[in-house]
């Protein structure tokens, strides 16, 4: 264990320590929650934002120091007997659980279920999610293969993106969550993490089927306090990696070129029932190993003040880039949600949102700047490595069950060190390009309809149009002529994987051939992209 895992864990029980025996925990009967029946050391962390369900309570006028409440056995369990909801709203009563005081079930990247679990006992609530898709690129590459995507990846067939299975395990204030998954996504995703190919035991086949799976306790201090060890979902970028829960299904690049996951120590504090303070001391930027010596360090803050309203901002500090154990990365994500119009009675449109979202970060050290400067020592200009982007989208409901979702944006990252690497043939060639003094300027947009038939099923069509402004080579490397799937596909002649010279790794992924065995054949890649999306989605 390195000395800063050593100093912050230190720094993190005296924390906590000192937390105990500084505050006190109300003494107070407690009452239903508006979101159904969780336990307290509950929290749905599929979303990039977590959310904590438990009991509300009403505060009392008698407190206890918090160590008593730690030592009395009866404070350790709640009650679970369901009650009349409407009592938590009351205008004497105040919510002491974390977001639990208004319905935030409109938010982009939160689920918007309300009911019951479907699958609810003492020890263990159940989550279960069937995502599929089918999807036609206009581009019509031979081998039906999506460029640029972790949402999606084959063109006109029906896919299993995601089937998520687990779901929350809690014994008094012990708490964990395990969520697997299968289909697309646990090859889509693993396969952006460069930190597995450092050392030996293939970390991307050892993790690909997990996309949670972490332990931790619950103390009843302020509005709840959790550490947990393990692999979470990431808060940066808004969207959530359960498509169930966001307004759109394919993400601008703000959200799908930043982290899902991180693995490593996550401190959750929640002071009020409108603010979460959260820590991380993790492997790196969605990384399951180390790229270096040094772990990667993150803050979340998200206050809600009130139900039509709601603020996120992340930081992340890192040494993520291989070769380069001296160059640090910086990371901001900062999103902002409103909704402007509510009218639940209304005989068309009844409810009106939007999101706004802006990423700013860089890259500084062994031979790069962030915005390029020049080295006194050598005279010679260091090139920019950055990160800026910025998504909005808006929101019309219509009644319950149907929505329209419209929105967009940009991203700016030179050194391409955000960029998803193509497949195929394609990442080849993108590998050789790619590095200091490349350049990615892009932008998309999206429209969705959709229709949440119930609480647990989602009907999503939409259309996506996705662009490359410009995207160029390091010095000296040959640079790519576009970057998504054309005609001609990044697999092969044929498109098919088990022609021409492939071969099969021990995991069972294709290995293809040297590109000079196909008399001249090249990747087809082109600078945009037309697609439709029909989406299926369960969740229970």
């Amino acid at each position: 264990m390195t000395r800063t895992y050593t100093s912050i864990i230190c720094f993190v029980g005296l924390s906590l320590f000192s937390i105990c025996k500084g505050y006190g925990q109300p003494s107070a009967p407690q009452v239903g929650s508006l979101f159904g029946k969780y336990e307290s050391a509950n929290i749905d962390t599929t979303n990039k934002e977590q959310v904590i369900h438990e009991p509300r309570a009403a505060f009392s006028n008698t407190r206890k120091p918090a160590f008593l409440n730690l030592m009395d056995p009866s404070k350790w369990f709640h009650n679970r007997n369901r009650m009349d909801t409407t009592l938590a709203i009351l205008p004497d009563s105040v919510a002491t659980v974390p977001f639990a005081f208004a319905d935030f079930s409109w938010l982009n990247g939160t689920s918007r279920k309300t009911s019951d679990p479907a699958f609810d006992s003492k020890y263990f609530t159940g989550d279960v999610t069937f995502d599929f898709n089918y999807t036609h690129s206009y581009n019509k590459p031979i081998d039906n293969t999506v460029v640029g995507s972790t949402a999606l990846s084959r063109n006109n067939e029906l896919q299993l993106s995601f089937l998520g299975v687990g779901g929350d395990i809690h014994y008094n204030n012990v708490r964990g969550r395990i969520m697997m998954q299968f289909g697309t996504r646990s090859t889509v995703v693993p396969r952006n993490d460069g930190s597995s190919y450092k050392g030996q035991y293939d970390l991307q086949t050892i993790y690909r089927y997990i996309s949670e799976a972490y332990a931790g306790y619950h103390w009843n201090v302020w509005h709840g306090i959790n550490l947990d060890a393990g692999i979470f979902m990431s808060y940066i970028g808004l969207f959530s990696y359960n498509n169930f829960e966001n307004w759109g299904y394919q993400p601008s690049y703000t959200s799908d070129n930043t982290p899902w996951f991180f693995n490593g120590l996550r401190l959750q504090t929640f002071p009020s029932d409108k603010l979460k303070v959260e820590l991380w001391l993790i492997n790196g930027w969605q990384s399951y190993a180390m790229f270096n010596h040094s772990p990667g360090m993150g803050a979340s803050i998200y206050y809600r003040p009130m139900e039509r309203e709601a603020f996120v901002f992340n930081n992340y500090y890192g040494k993520d880039d291989e070769g380069a154990p001296g160059r640090l990365r910086f990371h901001s994500d900062n999103s902002y949600e409103y909704r402007y119009f509510n009218h639940p009675k209304g005989s068309f449109i009844t409810k009106a949102a939007f999101s706004f979202t802006g990423d700013f970060g860089f890259e500084n050290g062994d031979g790069v700047s962030p915005f390029g400067k020049t080295n006194a020592s050598t005279g010679t200009k260091l090139p920019s490595q950055n990160f800026i982007s910025g998504m909005v989208y808006n929101r019309l409901w219509f009644g319950e069950h149907f929505a329209w979702t419209f929105g967009g944006g940009y991203m700016h990252n030179p050194g391409q060190y955000l960029v998803l690497a193509p497949t195929g043939y394609a990442d080849t060639l993108f590998q050789q390009q790619t590095g200091p003094g490349s350049t990615f300027n892009a932008w998309d947009f999206s429209t969705t309809l959709e229709w949440m038939c119930s609480q647990n099923m989602t009907l999503k069509f939409e259309f996506v149009h996705r662009a490359i402004e410009n995207i160029g080579a390091a010095p000296g490397t040959t640079p790519l002529k576009g970057y998504f799937a054309g005609p001609g596909g990044v697999t092969s002649p044929s498109g098919y994987a088990n022609t021409g010279g492939y071969t099969y790794s021990s995991s069972g992924a294709s290995v293809a051939p040297p590109l000079n065995s196909w008399d001249g054949w090249m990747p087809d890649l082109v600078n945009s992209e037309n697609r439709i999306i029909l989406a299926f989605l369960v969740r229970f």
